[in-house]
């Protein structure tokens, strides 16, 4: 069976949504409520029970350092991208003159994150601009590497960057970036919202050279949500402090050491804070097994990238509708805008009554169609038609 059957959610409407979050896979599910059942039937408090609970926490920790191409101590175990951005973010050595460098297309919930950060230990934050990036891969390298150069200043002490911009849906050279910070003199940290990239396009080089690299499992791995991870660079780990403290976060959980100075893990678990639900643990692992019953991470970028073009083709035919990129996207993620047409949070909803669903952003205002591995030309051929009528 196709990935597509094995979704409830995808048999019943014409969906666009992956960006939002994936659909949850059928066995995936039956992994989580095996899960669940096990944990119970060994009783969810008692010796019997906690090397299941070992077992399924670190063959998922050392599932997840794989794919980022980083060591299971480098690795994080988070329940969304936001908590493993913004965990280790709040650990890290500031001074009160530092400079955070954001781009124009961060998450409002990581931008947030930073500038309350800035407010508290009076930091201040620069823009860096990338929004305007809208052609091919090596200009859009090019612009970038220019745009920091303008940008970067002698205080700047982080630079807050996602891998792919889920607003245009450009893939930013996290590498490159990574090789340039390292040549500033007081080589920033790299934080690396991961939301839209991780499941979709191969992360392991950008995973492995950025300092924070926060990503999620239910939105294009197609898991289930509330469970996440963030890959640490070996500097994070040396020189960040946890922020939000848990049992997890300490090396012996069953005191208080009031006489260490560190009573914390020394890799990445010191940014893990207390109970999550592990049952998520088997359901996501599950997700990213069908994933690669489906091809490699590079053949299913591939065959992403020939829908998104598919799409984009036929939204570019359309007169009054404009795609934000000026050639086919090198991710999933299509987006477009319609003149004199209704707002488009109104038109998501009329298309949602006809049974497809995309979704609207406010910068820029424009609506955004996704495409998976699991998206048929049947739902790319139903969405142009609908767009055909309102434009």
């Amino acid at each position: 069976m196709t990935l597509r059957d094995l979704c409830p959610a995808l048999a019943n409407k014409v969906y666009f949504n992956y960006g939002g979050q994936g659909p949850l896979p059928t066995p995936s599910l039956e992994a989580i409520t095996a899960s669940w059942k096990r944990i119970q039937e060994l009783g969810p408090f008692t010796t019997d029970v906690w090397p299941f609970i070992a077992a399924e926490v670190n063959s998922t920790r050392r599932r997840l350092a794989e794919l980022c191409g980083v060591p299971p101590h480098r690795l994080a175990l988070s329940e969304n991208v936001t908590s493993g951005c913004v965990l280790p973010l709040w650990g890290l050595p500031f001074d009160s003159d530092d400079r955070l460098l954001i781009s124009d297309c961060e998450h409002p919930g990581v931008v947030a994150a930073c500038v309350e950060l800035a407010r508290r230990q009076g930091l201040s934050i620069d823009s860096l601009p990338v929004k305007h990036l809208r052609g091919d891969q090596p200009s859009t390298d090019a612009g970038l590497a220019e745009a920091l150069e303008q940008s970067l200043t002698p205080r700047t002490r982080l630079v807050v960057l996602s891998h792919l911009l889920w607003n245009t849906g450009q893939i930013m050279p996290i590498a490159a970036v990574a090789e340039r910070l390292h040549q500033h003199p007081r080589k920033p940290y790299l934080l690396v919202d991961a939301a839209q990239s991780f499941g979709q396009i191969p992360v392991a080089e950008a995973a492995a050279r950025a300092d924070i690299y926060a990503f999620t499992g239910h939105k294009w791995a197609c898991g289930p949500e509330g469970l996440g991870g963030v890959a640490l660079s070996q500097r994070v780990l040396e020189q960040g402090q946890p922020t939000l403290i848990g049992w997890r976060s300490l090396r012996d959980e069953s005191k208080a050491d009031l006489s260490s100075a560190d009573p914390f893990h020394h890799d990445s678990r010191r940014f893990e804070v207390a109970t999550s639900c592990v049952p998520l643990m088997a359901g996501l692992r599950s997700s990213l097994d069908l994933m690669e019953q489906h091809g490699n991470a590079e053949a299913r970028w591939q065959r992403i990238q020939t829908l998104s073009s598919d799409l984009w083709q036929g939204l570019s035919a359309l007169a009054a509708v404009s795609p934000l990129l000026n050639q086919p996207p090198a991710s999933g993620l299509v987006s477009f805008q319609i003149s004199n047409a209704p707002a488009p949070a109104d038109l998501v909803q009329q298309l949602g009554r006809d049974g497809i669903w995309i979704r609207d952003l406010a910068d820029p205002s424009c609506l955004r169609a996704c495409t998976h591995i699991s998206t048929s030309n049947e739902e790319i051929d139903r969405l142009i038609a609908a767009l055909s009528t309102i434009s």
